[in-house]
C-alpha cells in the first residue's frame, strides 16, 4: 500500500473545518424544515415522454459489487445498449460518446476529455440515462442524457466516511458531511484515489508497467428556500487526475537520434495531467400551482497536458509533442412549465453559452516524409528540430424549444414540439428540429411507447485542434494525405419504439428498436500519442439496433439483464482526411465501414441478495468485441467479466452506529481480454481489460 496517510490528509485538507453540520434548535425550525424538503420545483419542467429511460437509484448503486465505490462509467454499463472503450469511453446506441451530462436537471458544459472521471457516484442519490427519440428541451448530445440527482442533506445531519483498499496498490478515502439548518441544506464530498493501474495497460500481464495514478474529486452543493415554492442553490465541483502512460515493453526503436544510445520501450515517461472546475447557481420554483421555472447559470474550466518522453517519444514515434489544450465555457438555461388544463401542459425554454478553446503544441520532429507506398514514414535527418502549432477559437451555441405534452385520452400521451438550435465556431450552422412522441397504456401490464426526433448535433469544439499540415511537411510529423476539411455538425433523422411488460410476480420485461439515419455523421479517433480525441465526419452513416431487458424484484432478490443487437456505419470520410491514408479514404468513399466503436451485441446482468444480514451481489458485463483491422474491417473477440461482492453491517449501537464492511473481486475468473489491439480507424495503441482484482472496503456513517 502505497501512502495511506494521503487519504487522511486529502480527507482533511478539503473538507474538514470547511463546514461543521449543524442541527435545528427548536421546534419551529424542524418544522420549517419539514416544509421545505417535501418541495422539489424541477418536477414539473422535464419530460421524457418517448424515450426510453433507464435509473439506477441509491439501492442500485449499492447492490453493484462495489456499491457506492463504482466509477460513474461503470454504473452506466450496467444500462441496455451501453458499451465499453478504453480510457473509461462509453458508447450508447452506436454513437462515439455523445453523452449529455445533467446535475439536477441542468446542462453540465463538455470539457475535454482523456480518460480520467469528472464527476463521482458518491455525490449521486439517483442517475437517469435518457435514450432515444428525446423531447424538445434535449439538445446538442443526444445519444444519451445522464442525469444525476445530487444529494442534497436536507433530510439528516451528520456524515459518511469511508475507504478502500486492494489490488494494484489501490486506495480510496472518501468523506462526506451534509446537513440542514432553518431553510439551508449542505453536502459536502470529497474523494481521493490512488493505485498502478490508471489505465488500460497495452500488454495482458496483471502488472502494469508506468501506469501510476493520483486523482482527487471534491464537490458540494448548498440550497436556501426563500419559502415554500422558491429555492436557491448553489454546486460546484472539482477533479484533478494525473497519469503516468503505459509502456509496452520490447518495442522496436523506428527513428535514430543522434548521439543517443539505445533507448528501452519500458522506460519511457509519458504522463497526462487533467483538470476539471465547474460550478452551476440556479434558482427553482413555482409562480403559482400551474407554472414552474428555473433558471441556472453554468461553468467549465478544464485543461489537459500530455507531457511526452522528449528523446524516447522521438526514437519510436519520430516525433514528441508538449500539448496542452484549455477550454472555458459559461452559459445560461433557462426552463419554464406550465400547466395549460388538465390536457395540456406546455414547456419552453433556452440554452445560451459560450466557449473559448485554445490548443498550444511544441513538437520535435526529424526531417523525413510519409512514403504512401509503405505507409511509413521515412526518415532523412537524424538531427531535431523544432514546431510550435497555437489555435484558439470561440464557440456560441443557442437552442431555444417549444412542447406540449397532451393528454388526449386518459391511457395516451403524446408530446409534440420542435427547437431551433444555432452554432458558430470554425463553421456556422443551425436547424430547426421538430420532435414527437407517445406513451400509451394500453393494459394496466402492457405500456408502448414510440417517437421521432430530428437531431442537430455540434462537433465538440474543445477537441478540435487544427492540424498545421502545411508545417509538418517534409518531417517525421507529415500526415499521411494532407485533406483538411473542417469539422461540421451531425444532423439525423432518428425513430424508436417500444414495450415495456409487467409479467407479474415482480417480473418486468422490455423491447425497443431503433433506427439513425445521419448526414455528416460525427466520429472520434486517437491519431496521436496524447490521449485526446478528434473528432472527423463522416459523409453518411446509420445507425440501427434492438434492446431486450429484464426486471425481477421479489422480497430480499434483485435481478436484471440487458441484451442489445446493434449495428453502426459510416461512408465517406469528409473532414480530418489528413489522419487517414488514402488507401483507407479510397475504401470508405466506396463502401459503408463498421464505425471503429461498432459492437454487435453488448450485454449486463447481475443479481443481489440479502441473506440474514449479508447482501451478496454478482454481474457481468458481455460484449462481442470492438472494431479493428483496416477500415474496420474486422472485430476483437468476444469477451465477458464477472464482479462479485458481499456487504455486511456491524452495528455497535449508540453513539457509534453501524460499520458497513465490504468485500468486492472484480474479473473473478481473471479472463484475459482485448478492449483495442491498436488496429483499426483512430486506434492509436491496444488495451486490455482489467485482471482479477480484490478490494475491501469499511464505511462508517456518524
Amino acid at each position: 500500500m502505497k501512502n495511506p496517510g494521503r487519504v487522511i490528509g486529502a480527507a482533511v485538507c478539503i473538507l474538514v473545518g470547511f463546514v461543521t453540520p449543524v442541527v435545528a434548535d427548536d421546534a419551529d425550525d424542524m418544522t420549517h424544515i419539514e416544509i421545505y424538503k417535501t418541495y422539489q420545483p424541477q418536477n414539473g419542467l422535464t419530460d421524457e415522454t418517448g424515450s426510453s429511460t433507464y435509473r439506477f437509484d441509491a439501492a442500485a448503486i449499492d447492490a453493484l459489487p462495489q456499491g457506492k465505490d463504482t466509477p460513474l462509467n461503470d454504473v452506466l454499463l450496467h444500462a441496455p445498449g451501453v458499451a465499453q472503450d478504453s480510457y473509461g469511453q462509453l458508447h450508447v446506441r452506436g454513437d462515439h460518446a455523445d453523452l449529455q451530462y445533467r446535475i439536477n436537471g441542468i446542462i453540465l458544459p463538455e470539457g475535454i476529455t482523456g480518460f480520467g472521471q469528472t464527476l463521482d457516484t458518491h455525490f449521486a442519490s439517483r442517475i437517469d440515462l435518457l435514450t432515444g427519440a428525446l423531447p424538445a428541451q434535449y439538445g446538442y448530445r443526444t445519444a444519451g442524457v445522464v442525469d444525476i440527482t445530487t444529494k442534497t442533506g436536507s433530510f439528516e445531519d451528520g456524515g459518511r466516511s469511508s475507504v478502500m483498499a486492494g489490488s494494484g496498490n489501490t486506495l480510496e478515502g472518501n468523506q462526506e458531511f451534509y446537513g440542514a439548518r432553518g431553510h439551508a441544506s449542505y453536502y459536502f464530498t470529497g474523494t481521493y484515489l490512488e493505485n498502478d493501474r490508471g489505465i488500460e495497460p497495452p500488454t495482458a500481464s496483471g502488472h502494469a508497467l508506468h501506469d501510476d495514478t493520483t486523482q482527487d474529486k471534491e464537490f458540494g452543493y448548498v440550497s436556501y428556500a426563500f419559502d415554500p415554492y422558491t429555492r436557491a442553490s448553489f454546486l460546484f465541483g472539482n477533479a484533478t487526475s494525473r497519469f503516468e502512460i503505459p509502456n509496452n515493453p520490447g518495442q522496436p526503436q523506428n527513428f535514430t537520434l543522434d548521439g543517443a544510445p539505445g533507448f528501452a520501450s519500458g522506460s519511457l515517461n509519458e504522463r497526462q495531467f487533467e483538470h476539471n472546475t465547474y460550478a452551476i447557481a440556479a434558482l427553482q420554483g413555482a409562480i403559482n400551482p400551474e407554472m414552474d421555472y428555473q433558471l441556472a447559470y453554468f461553468t467549465r474550466y478544464s485543461d489537459v497536458l500530455y507531457k511526452p518522453d522528449p528523446l524516447g517519444d522521438l526514437i519510436f514515434n519520430g516525433i514528441a509533442a508538449r500539448d496542452v489544450s484549455q477550454s472555458f465555457t459559461n452559459g445560461l438555461q433557462t426552463d419554464f412549465s406550465y400547466r395549460l388544463s388538465g390536457s395540456h401542459t406546455l414547456r419552453a425554454g433556452w440554452q445560451a453559452s459560450y466557449e473559448q478553446a485554445q490548443n498550444n503544441a511544441d513538437a520535435s520532429v526529424f526531417n523525413g516524409f510519409f512514403d504512401a507506398g509503405t505507409g511509413q514514414i521515412v526518415q532523412t535527418g537524424t538531427t531535431p528540430f523544432g514546431i510550435n502549432t497555437q489555435t484558439s477559437v470561440g464557440a456560441t451555441l443557442f437552442g431555444v424549444y417549444l412542447q406540449d405534452e397532451w393528454k388526449p385520452v386518459e391511457k395516451l400521451t403524446i408530446n409534440y414540439g420542435a427547437r431551433l438550435d444555432e452554432y458558430s465556431a470554425y463553421v456556422s450552422a443551425g436547424q430547426l428540429s421538430p420532435r414527437i412522441g407517445a406513451v400509451y397504456e394500453a393494459t394496466q401490464t402492457t405500456t408502448l411507447h414510440a417517437g421521432y426526433a430530428r437531431y442537430f448535433t455540434p462537433p465538440p469544439t474543445e477537441l478540435i485542434a487544427p492540424f498545421a499540415v502545411q508545417q509538418f511537411t517534409n518531417t517525421t510529423g507529415a500526415t499521411p494525405t494532407a485533406g483538411d476539411s473542417a469539422v461540421v455538425p451531425e444532423r439525423d433523422n432518428y425513430f424508436d419504439a417500444g414495450v415495456i411488460q409487467k409479467v407479474g410476480g415482480g417480473l418486468t420485461l422490455g423491447l425497443d428498436a431503433y433506427y439513425k439515419q445521419a448526414h455528416d455523421l460525427l466520429d472520434e479517433g486517437q491519431f496521436g500519442q496524447a490521449l485526446i480525441f478528434a473528432p472527423f465526419n463522416y459523409d453518411e452513416g446509420w445507425v440501427r439496433g434492438v434492446e431486450f431487458t429484464g426486471d425481477y424484484k421479489r422480497g430480499n432478490f434483485t435481478a436484471y439483464a440487458n441484451l442489445a443487437v446493434s449495428k453502426a456505419m459510416g461512408k465517406g470520410v469528409e473532414s480530418g482526411q489528413y489522419n487517414f491514408t488514402q488507401a483507407e479514404l479510397n475504401f470508405i468513399a466506396g463502401n459503408a465501414v463498421h464505425l471503429d466503436h461498432d459492437q454487435l451485441i453488448s450485454g449486463s446482468a447481475g443479481a443481489s441478495y440479502i441473506f440474514h444480514t449479508v447482501k451478496y451481489s454478482a454481474d457481468v458485463i458481455y460484449g462481442s468485441g470492438l472494431r479493428d483491422g483496416f477500415a474496420n474491417t474486422d472485430h476483437l473477440p468476444f469477451y465477458t467479466q464477472v464482479d462479485f461482492g458481499a456487504e455486511h453491517a456491524f452495528d455497535f449501537g449508540k453513539p457509534y452506529g453501524a460499520l458497513e464492511a465490504r468485500l468486492s473481486v472484480v474479473n473473478a475468473f481473471d479472463r484475459v481480454y482485448e478492449i483495442r489491439d491498436g488496429s483499426g480507424i483512430g486506434v492509436f495503441a491496444p488495451q486490455y481489460g482489467p485482471r482479477r482484482g480484490l478490494f475491501a472496503g469499511l464505511s462508517q456513517k456518524f
